[in-house]
């Protein structure tokens, strides 16, 4: 950073130089001096010359107003500039557009009203710099520039997004009647489904309890504002999505695959985290303008008085009644610390305030004092901060301050005021219950001083009900949340059974209640599809815990009443366990199956989150491996874990894919503690294991037994096909029977390109009961090379090949090239790893030789379909790799790219390669003249570092690029690697 600044100080400020100038001085990458420009806020090259540029185009003009583009471009060049006569022209009329539309803009506003911003105090204060932050950010053509409003708690980033929006309207920017959405990211953020299904919309069927096709808020606010508070709470996955949506204006409901949809929007985003750390990169760079709050204690002691007079003055209005604040009060209000800024400021008042009135009431007063007593202690600390302070508070207050009430309609109001649910805000009525109550003690002869006492007391309890209620509707939240998961009928069978629970077993944990609905669910739903799960500890349970059994027995009566389904022995045998683990005395005296959840990227903490924010506990933990972190590094703190949490029945390890799936033995070895790895995790089977794990009668296996069944598969999919396997069979598929199965059969074996000993199984999807039972009965005995037919079951893994292919011949070509691949001697395959040499990943018909391609699309659909049809990888691999592509471009240095798709979709492992006749932009920004499309999985590394030799060595890819043909090609490949 130190050298580019130093470069960029000394360069010549009228021909500032380029990135690639930038890059060979240093002897870096282009894109890492991009990268470090925008970490140190620093513009282009043009943007670096824009500034002086203007001024001397402003100079010649006011000169020689007449004067011909071409006569400008050569008086520039003669001051020292290297500008085109093409450039001058871009600028001239960039300039001009960006001039009229500002003044067009300004002027409108001129003639409107000009008090959105008004009202936040310090506007023209400490917060003026925020302001015309804002003002610009809307202002700014076409639709404005998304804006992240950033700071701690309580500062004022609502307020200040809805002066913006207001702001929008006052300057003609936006229609009257445009939506201003305002969504909390917090409020859904235990679940990211529902979080999306809100904020995006869903399709009929998107998820359970998807009956409806729904549209999101991002739709509601289409012309208009969304405003997105807390965005650091949304999940990844949604920040992916967002960023398209900026980019590109487009989205897709949930669900849907085939509409995309399109808004114009204004986002505006607040965070109280520090971005840097969590929010996505990608998405970052899509939020052009940053706005940061300063916080109440890093503002003027004036605008904090502003502030404290403004919310005394709604509070008297409230009220209807003046109030008469004591000097001393005041100067504790200002100088104590807040740590929750103006929220926190606004409630301590609130607290004040109604102290004042009790005994405003009490002592039939003609209007509230409120004297330095009525103040919390924390607030009274304040008053030790005077003598540092003296000078400015002199000249702010110098006596006691009287507040009148005002007509409501036109009292200031703030949107923190507007949004209840914050916590922070007393609602009006608590003023009026401390009357009523006082009145009513008053009129049965109570004595003034027991009835200033007990309404003390009642009101400070009031004050602490207050504080916490934004807790408890967040508690209500999740049980509507889990209302829309399992449904109305399992919640309400709940309901009743925890109610027998309860008063049977008073010491019942409520998260029972959770644990119940989403067992109850799974259950609910294998009874329905006559699928049946056995618990291995029924009579263990039934002679050990009888009395929790016979009231199993009883709830099990319930939820067979409102599930109208008969519960089987095995599913009593699962409360009672839930009944006896949830016991209160039982939950912290028993030894449980430890659950750590390894990810890739920011996904496991959010799943573990969730299972044990639903289920009421912390047992739960996870450990997330960032993009650029060494796996040996997370192997070790997966080993400091996994000894921490064994509680002496062992770890049950939840994985996402890739590296992570080999640490269990691993760990083993190393510790002794025992392990089982379950890979796909997903937040249904984080929930599921939890809540077994903490019943203390399951055992490890137990556990992951239960997992690894199918329901917890992604719909549709079989497991995959193991390597062990060497019986290699080729299904047959017809929709309504066997007859055209047959028929295809009868084809591929007349071909005599098919090896004999290749089997081929016919199936009818109607006739042969269920279809997904049947294939992965056959993958679980044989090799399934691919299935063909007039019915695609879309088996991940499995190529299909419709009979039209067949027909035609080019489905037998596909054949040919998987049996090809498939066809090896047994001693290939190792420990589920096919070891092959470096030369083995180059196929000739894999590369690409001087192609000419208009765009990235383009050569990764060309590329990847090219593999799906030699039988390398699934058809699913194409999509994995534009939706990689989409959450990061895969460039590298020397123009050459390496996109690369979900390594679960590689049958057999290869690389493609393509060099281009003339260079292609491929991110944006980027040209790109070489493309290694990489088919790896992660055993292959030894070949990947012989790549990357490849790649870094410029003289070996200049000798790539040259090659006119694909054995030239091959030749520097296996010469070089």
């Amino acid at each position: 950073m130190k050298r580019l600044l130093d470069l960029i100080q000394t360069e010549d400020k009228k021909n500032p130089l380029t990135d690639e100038e930038i890059a060979k001085a240093l002897g870096i990458n282009r894109s890492d001096v991009v990268n470090l420009r925008h970490t140190l806020n620093i513009g282009d090259s043009r943007e670096r010359r824009k500034e002086l540029l203007e001024e001397e185009i402003r100079k010649i003009l006011e000169s020689a107003p007449d004067i011909s583009e071409r006569g400008l471009t050569e008086e520039l060049n003669t001051i020292g500039f290297k500008l085109s006569r093409n450039v001058v022209s871009k600028f001239l009329k960039l300039s001009k557009r960006k001039e009229q539309d500002c003044n067009n803009k300004e002027l409108v506003f001129q003639k409107q009203s000009r008090g959105a911003f008004d009202k936040i105090i310090g506007a023209d204060g400490s917060l003026k710099p925020q302001i015309e932050l804002a003002k610009a950010a809307v202002l700014y053509p076409v639709d404005g520039l998304h804006t992240l409003i950033y700071g701690g708690t309580g500062v004022g980033k609502s307020e200040l997004a809805e002066s913006m929006y207001k702001f929008a309207i006052e300057a003609n920017v936006k229609p009257q009647d445009a939506p201003f959405i305002v969504f909390n990211c917090a409020d859904y953020a235990e679940n990211p489904q529902l979080l999306l299904a809100q904020l995006f919309g869903y399709a009929k069927g998107a998820y359970t309890g998807a009956e409806t096709n729904k549209e999101g808020l991002v739709e509601k606010a289409n012309n208009g504002i969304l405003f997105l508070d807390e965005v650091h709470r949304l999940p990844p996955e949604g920040q992916e999505i967002l960023f398209f949506l900026i980019d590109k204006g487009k989205f897709r409901r949930l669900g849907e695959t085939n509409i995309i949809r399109e808004v114009k929007l204004m986002i505006i985003a607040a965070t109280t985290e520090d971005f840097e750390s969590s929010l996505l990169a990608t998405f970052r760079r899509r939020i052009p303008m940053m706005i940061e709050i300063p916080s109440l204690s890093q503002r003027p002691l004036e605008e904090k008085f502003e502030i404290v007079r403004n919310f005394f003055r709604q509070e008297a209005t409230r009220m209807n009644v003046s109030i008469n604040i004591n000097y001393d009060v005041i100067i504790a209000l200002l100088l104590y610390e807040t740590n929750g800024n103006i929220g926190q400021l606004r409630s301590d008042i609130q607290v004040v305030c109604a102290r004042g009135f009790l005994n405003y009431m009490v002592k039939k007063q003609n209007n509230i004092n409120i004297e330095i007593t009525d103040l919390p202690s924390p607030v009274v600390k304040g008053l030790l901060k005077i003598n540092t302070n003296r000078k400015t508070i002199e000249k702010i207050i110098n006596s006691n301050l009287e507040i009148y009430p005002e007509d409501e309609s036109i009292l200031q109001k703030s949107a923190l005021e507007a949004a209840k649910e914050s916590g922070y805000i007393f609602p009006k009525e608590i003023y009026k219950e401390i009357e009523d109550k006082y009145q009513k003690m008053e009129f049965q002869g109570v004595d003034a001083a027991i009835i200033n006492r007990i309404l003390a007391d009642e009101l400070e309890m009031k004050i602490r009900q207050l504080i916490k209620q934004f807790q408890y509707n967040k508690h209500n939240l999740i049980k509507k949340d889990l209302e829309k998961i399992v449904g109305e009928k399992i919640i309400l069978a709940v309901e009743e059974m925890m109610k027998k629970a309860i008063k049977n077993i008073p010491d019942t944990d409520e998260s029972l209640f959770y644990c119940l609905a989403t067992h109850l669910s799974a259950a609910y739903e294998r009874i329905l599809q006559n699928k049946f799960t056995g618990n291995p500890q029924l009579s263990r349970i039934c002679m050990e815990y009888p009395a929790e059994y016979k009231i199993a027995e009883e709830m099990s009566k319930i939820a067979s009443y409102y599930l109208e389904i008969d519960l089987p022995e095995d599913e009593i045998a699962f409360i009672a366990m839930y009944l006896k683990t949830y016991s209160t005395r039982n939950i912290l005296n028993e030894n449980h199956v430890a659950v750590l959840v390894l990810s890739h990227g920011h996904v496991a903490e959010g799943m573990v989150y969730v299972a044990n924010r639903l289920l009421g506990v912390e047992h739960a933990r996870a450990i997330e491996m960032s993009l650029d972190e060494s796996p040996s590094i997370v192997l070790e703190k997966a080993i400091e874990s996994v000894t921490m949490m064994d509680q002496g029945k062992g770890v049950l390890i939840l994985v996402d894919m890739g590296s992570l799936s080999g640490f269990g033995n691993i760990i083993t070895e190393r510790t002794g503690i025992r392990t089982r790895t379950i890979t796909r995790v997903d937040t249904t089977m984080v929930i599921e294991a939890v809540r077994k794990a903490l019943t203390a009668e399951c055992e490890l296996n137990d556990i992951a037994d239960f997992l690894e069944n199918e329901r917890f598969l992604p719909k549709n999919q079989t497991p995959l096909k193991s390597v062990k396997k060497i019986v290699n069979v080729i299904l047959s598929v017809c929709l309504t029977g066997k007859g055209a199965a047959e028929m295809l059969g009868k084809v591929i074996k007349e071909k005599n390109r098919i090896k004999e000993k290749v089997e081929i199984i016919t199936l009818g999807a109607l006739t042969d009961g269920n279809l997904d039972e049947s294939i992965q009965s056959i993958s679980s005995k044989k090799n399934i090379l691919s299935i063909v037919g007039t019915i695609d079951p879309k088996v991940p893994g499995i190529p299909y090949i419709s009979a039209k292919e067949i027909l035609k011949g080019d489905g037998i070509n596909r054949l040919h090239n998987l049996i090809d691949i498939f066809d090896n001697p047994p001693d290939r395959l190792k420990k589920g790893i096919q070891e092959l040499s470096f030369q083995h990943l180059f196929n000739p018909e894999l590369m690409y030789i001087n192609v000419s391609a208009r765009n990235k699309n383009e050569v990764l659909n060309r590329m990847a379909n090219r593999m799906v049809e030699y039988g390398h990888v699934t058809e699913r691999y194409v999509l994995s790799i534009h939706e990689r592509e989409i959450m990061m471009p895969t460039v590298f240095k020397n123009m050459v790219a390496l996109p690369h798709g979900s390594p679960e979709e590689i049958i057999q492992p290869a690389i493609s390669i393509m060099t281009l006749a003339a260079p292609i932009i491929w991110d944006g920004e980027h040209a790109v003249d070489c493309v290694f499309m990489l088919g790896l999985n992660q055993y292959y590394k030894k070949e990947f570092r012989k790549l990357y030799t490849i790649f870094n060595n410029e003289r070996v890819l200049s000798k790539i690029k040259k090659c006119k043909t694909a054995d030239m090609l091959m030749e520097v490949l296996l010469t070089n690697g």
